[in-house]
C-alpha cells in the first residue's frame, strides 16, 4: 500500500476498520455500520457513501481562539508548501483507505497553501491535483464533492461573490474557476457553494438588493462554465444562517431554496445539509431534510452536531442516535440523498490528541448514521407509525376532503361546509405516541 500511503505510515498499529457487530468490544472495529449490509432495498455503502473532510481531519491543529495547537500529528511537521500538501495527501489517503470509505471532499485550499499570488496559487493546485489524481486511481477512492474556500482570506472580508468591490468579486470567479477544474479533473461526483461570508454585518452599509443579484449570476455563469467543461455532476449549496457574519443570505434551506427559484438555477442546484447549521438556524436536521426534499433538492449532507449549549458551529461528530432517527424517517422516505453523500465536516477536540482519535471520532459518526438508519427502516416497516400519520389526513382522502385535494371546492363551498359543521370534535395529534415508537424500535 506504500503507492497509496506514500512512504511513510503515519497511523501505525492501526489496521482497516471492519464491521464486528453490536456485540464487539472492540473500540477500533464498526458495531452498526456494516458496508454491504442491505437496508431499504440499498447496502449501506451505497445509502451513505460516506466521505472524510480534508480540512478538520488532516488541515486543522486543535487550536482556537484561546490556545494553540494540540495536535502534534506528523504531517503537520512540514512547511515547505507542496512538500506539506503531499504528505497531508498521504496521510488522507492511508486514514480514508483504513476506514474503508469511498470518498473525500475538499476545499482548495486544504489541498495546498494559498500562493502569495493567483499564478502561484494555480500553479500548486495544478500539482496536487496531479499528485491526488495518481493517488486515486491507485486507491479507488473518490470525490465526493470539491469547492472553493472564498472566506479565509483578508479580500474576502466583506464577502466573495456578494462583495461590493468588484475586483474582489472576479478574484473569487477566478478562484472557483480553479477549484472547479480540480474538482473535474479528479473526477469530482459534485461541487458545492459555501458562502461563508456571503451576508452581510449591519444594512446599514449593505445593498441587498444588489449583492442577490449579484450572487445568483456569479452561480449561473460559474454553473455555465462547468456545463461547458463536460461537469454533469449537480452543484450544492450549504445553507448556515450566521457565523462569521449575522446574516447570511443562505440562511437556512426554505430560504436557499427561494433564492435558487428567483434566480432560475433550482434545475442545477440542490442543499448540501449540515446538521450543525440547521440547530443554529433553530431548526431540526430533520426540520431542513423534510424542507429540502420536498423541493425535490436533497442533495447532500454534512454529518455533525452542535452543543446545544453553545450559540455557535462546534462541529463535533454525530452520536444522537434518537436525533439522526428522526432525520433517516425523512431520508428513507424521501428515496435517500441525490447524488451527494455523507460527508464528516467535523473535528475531534483539542484535548482529544492520540492519533486513533481520529479512528474513534468517524467510527462513532458511522454507526450513530448506520445505527438510525436501520431502526428508521424497522419503525417503517414494522411499526404503526406510517398509518398512524395516514389516519391523521385520511380525512382528505375520501368525499369533500379529497375534493378539496383535487381542486374542485372553491372558497363558497368551503364556507358553506364551514355553516354545516359548527361543533368539530377535537382529534389528538399523537405526539407522545410517535415518539414512543422511536424509544421503542432504538
Amino acid at each position: 500500500m506504500s503507492d497509496v500511503w506514500g512512504d511513510k505510515e503515519y497511523y501505525k498499529g492501526i489496521g482497516k476498520i471492519n464491521y464486528e457487530g453490536k456485540d464487539s468490544d472492540n473500540p477500533l472495529a464498526f458495531r452498526y455500520y456494516n458496508p454491504d449490509q442491505v437496508v431499504a432495498g440499498k447496502t449501506m455503502r451505497e445509502h451513505f457513501k460516506f466521505a472524510i473532510s480534508y480540512w478538520p481531519s488532516f488541515g486543522g491543529n486543535g487550536s482556537d481562539l484561546f490556545g494553540q495547537g494540540t495536535h502534534q500529528f506528523a504531517w503537520n511537521e512540514f512547511r515547505e508548501p507542496i512538500q506539506a500538501a503531499k504528505k497531508r495527501a498521504d496521510a488522507a489517503f492511508e486514514f480514508i483507505s483504513k476506514m474503508g470509505f469511498d470518498y473525500f471532499c475538499f476545499h482548495d485550499y486544504d489541498l495546498v497553501q494559498e500562493g502569495q499570488s493567483f499564478t502561484q496559487s494555480e500553479l500548486r493546485l495544478s500539482t496536487m491535483t496531479t499528485y491526488l489524481k495518481e493517488k486515486m486511481d491507485s486507491s479507488g477512492i473518490k470525490v465526493l464533492w470539491g469547492t472553493a474556500n472564498c472566506f479565509s482570506n483578508p479580500r474576502y472580508m466583506n464577502g466573495a461573490a456578494t462583495n461590493p468591490d468588484f475586483k474582489v468579486l472576479a478574484r473569487a470567479a477566478g478562484q472557483v474557476k480553479l477549484a472547479m477544474d480540480a474538482t473535474i479533473a479528479l473526477d469530482g461526483e459534485n461541487y458545492i457553494f459555501w458562502g461563508g461570508r456571503e451576508g452581510y454585518m449591519t444594512l446599514l452599509n449593505t445593498d441587498m438588493k444588489r449583492e442577490l443579484d449579484h450572487l445568483g449570476k456569479f452561480l449561473a455563469q460559474a454553473r455555465d462554465y462547468a456545463r461547458e467543461q463536460g461537469f454533469k455532476g449537480n452543484f450544492l449549496i450549504e445553507p448556515k444562517p450566521m457565523e462569521p457574519l449575522k446574516h447570511q443570505y443562505d440562511f437556512d434551506c426554505a430560504t436557499t431554496i427561494g433564492f435558487l427559484r428567483e434566480y432560475g438555477l433550482e434545475k442545477d442546484f440542490k442543499l448540501n445539509i449540515e446538521v450543525n447549521h440547521a440547530t443554529l438556524a433553530q431548526h431540526t436536521f430533520a426540520h431542513e431534510l423534510e424542507v429540502a426534499s420536498k423541493a425535490g433538492m436533497l442533495g447532500s449532507i454534512d454529518a455533525n452536531r452542535g452543543d446545544y449549549h453553545n450559540g455557535w458551529d462546534t462541529s463535533q461528530f454525530p452520536n444522537n442516535v434518537y436525533e439522526v432517527t428522526e432525520a433517516m424517517l425523512v431520508f428513507l422516505k424521501a428515496g435517500g440523498i441525490q447524488g451527494g453523500g455523507v460527508n464528516f465536516d467535523a473535528k475531534i477536540r483539542r484535548n482529544s490528541t492520540d492519533i486513533e482519535d481520529i479512528f474513534l471520532a468517524h467510527i462513532g459518526g458511522a454507526d450513530t448514521f448506520a445505527r438510525a438508519l436501520l431502526t428508521a427502516d424497522k419503525i417503517i416497516t414494522s411499526s404503526p407509525y406510517e398509518s398512524l400519520r395516514q389516519q391523521r389526513y385520511s380525512s382528505f382522502d375520501t368525499g369533500k376532503g379529497k375534493e378539496f385535494e383535487e381542486g374542485k371546492l372553491n372558497f363558497k363551498d368551503l364556507y358553506a361546509i364551514a355553516q354545516e359543521n359548527e361543533e368539530i370534535e377535537l382529534k389528538s395529534g399523537k405526539q407522545e405516541l410517535f415518539e414512543n415508537i422511536i424509544n421503542r424500535y432504538l
